[in-house]
């Protein structure tokens, strides 16, 4: 149901994006990259996170990490990562094809600035065996433009 949702969602709102099914998983960020053939940096991290009583998405490049500080700066509080249950009950994918598309009701969606680096991205699409490949500039117009500064990509220090 979720890679339906996905599709079902960019057929209306970005039809000229194609959901690429792959035989093998995409379901990690090392998986995702060695598909597609990208630096694990360009693979788009989908995570659901609580700050207080708001749930929202955060949509980062695959080898960044949620930093602590940044994040309570960028979000007003501290954040805390969803388990599995919620993740499915929020976005309705399953940990691994976790993506901003095709989502059961409206949620706040940021992104974070580290990815403004690449040309492309590639988050999943709603599937462990699925993605989209789409400008940066595509996936922030998608995702609704609204950016944070909440992650360290690897090799800064906190």
């Amino acid at each position: 149901m979720s890679l339906q949702s996905v599709q079902a969602d960019l057929a209306q709102r970005a039809p000229d994006l194609v959901v690429e099914v792959t035989e093998a998983s995409t379901a990690t960020v090392p998986l995702a990259a060695a598909v597609h053939g990208v630096e694990p940096g360009q693979i788009a991290k989908t995570l659901c996170i609580r700050v207080r009583d708001e749930e929202f998405l955060l949509v980062t490049r695959g080898d960044a990490r949620l930093d602590n500080q940044k994040s309570k700066t960028a979000f007003g509080g501290r954040p805390r990562m969803l388990g599995a249950d919620d993740v499915l009950r929020l976005t309705s994918h399953e940990v691994g094809g976790v993506c901003p598309f095709g989502l059961p009701a409206p949620l706040p969606i940021y992104l974070d600035v580290s990815i403004k680096i690449y040309d492309v991205m590639i988050p999943a699409g709603g599937d462990t065996h699925a993605s989209v490949r789409l400008s940066v500039s595509r996936l922030a117009e998608l995702c609704g433009n609204k950016w944070v500064d909440a992650c360290l990509p690897p090799g800064q220090e906190g």
